[in-house]
């Protein structure tokens, strides 16, 4: 499935598009736009798409999707009149463009750049960050500029904890030479990941014990090697059936690394909350003609 070329419709009198949805579902087309996106998710669940990357999504979740980044937040619907409620905020980089090369502005600029194929709010800042949305919604002028640059502030303070969208790596602040142990065990998992690999090929990868490694790999991204695997398994699944890029639903299990399609179905499941067959019914639609007016 092709992305779609979203046009938001801007003022002159802001810098700032602020939309808040109140519906039964988000947006379900997958888009691309040229504003920065910030997203606020005051209810609902489901799982959302940012680029190449898929994961769940729930209320008090907070996103950071670049310009030009493809996206989709797909809604778990129950039939509710208002199953989701969220506040976004999109603001065209060029029109900052001056603002941001002032020298104050160096930290912000860094992060909106750090932050260009998207970001997730870790849940210990989201509350501030949240406060700092909702009150973006509800006033205007300069006063909204001033709580944006704050946003930006708040965040690079806490940079080293919030979660990468193009990879699922959270960004910790460790010692350059276990930045550089897990960089190359996760360069190695991305261009290997359809291959059966063990826990002692990417132990040595990193140049340690088995066991230390282990504990290495959980100390620095909370969650054990396998997940990370079948994350990256299931986020390769997903893209294959995004681009049609298949000719059986089995063919894909194998293509992504699984040995079986039984436990292919149960991790998919697991991670999206939804099996192969609903996820691939969920994205064949015809594109053609869409009539939508909010888009997040």
């Amino acid at each position: 499935m092709k992305a779609i070329n979203f046009v938001l419709q801007s003022t002159s009198d802001t810098s700032i598009i602020v939309q808040e949805d109140l519906l039964p579902k988000f947006y379900n087309y997958l888009h691309y736009h040229k504003e920065y996106q910030i997203t606020l998710i005051l209810k609902g669940e489901g799982n959302v798409i940012v680029g190449n990357y898929n994961q769940l999504f729930k209320a008090g979740d907070i996103y950071f999707i670049g310009p030009n980044q493809p996206h989709i937040f797909n809604s778990k619907c129950n039939g509710d009149l208002e199953e989701v409620h969220a506040v976004h905020l999109f603001f065209d980089l060029q029109k900052l463009t001056h603002l941001l090369n002032l020298p104050e502005m160096n930290g912000v600029k860094r992060i909106i750049e750090n932050s260009s194929k998207g970001l997730q709010v870790p849940s210990k800042q989201s509350f501030l960050i949240s406060e700092y949305i909702l009150n973006i919604k509800n006033i205007n002028g300069l006063d909204r500029l001033i709580n944006l640059i704050k946003i930006f502030q708040c965040c690079e303070k806490n940079i080293g904890e919030f979660k990468s969208l193009s990879t699922g790596f959270i960004k910790h602040n460790i010692p350059e030479t276990e930045n550089f142990r897990l960089n190359e065990v996760h360069q190695y998992t991305l261009e290997h990941y359809a291959e059966d690999i063990s826990l002692e090929k990417v132990a040595s990868i990193a140049c340690i014990t088995l066991h230390s490694f282990c504990k290495f790999y959980k100390k620095h991204t909370q969650k054990t090697y396998y997940n990370f695997l079948n994350e990256v398994r299931i986020n390769e699944a997903c893209k294959k059936i995004i681009n049609s890029d298949f000719v059986h639903l089995y063919d894909i299990a194998y293509a992504t690394g699984f040995n079986s399609v039984i436990t292919f179905n149960r991790v998919f499941k697991k991670i999206t909350r939804m099996s192969p067959k609903d996820y691939l019914r969920l994205y064949r639609f015809k594109h053609e003609s869409y009539s939508l007016p909010n888009v997040g």
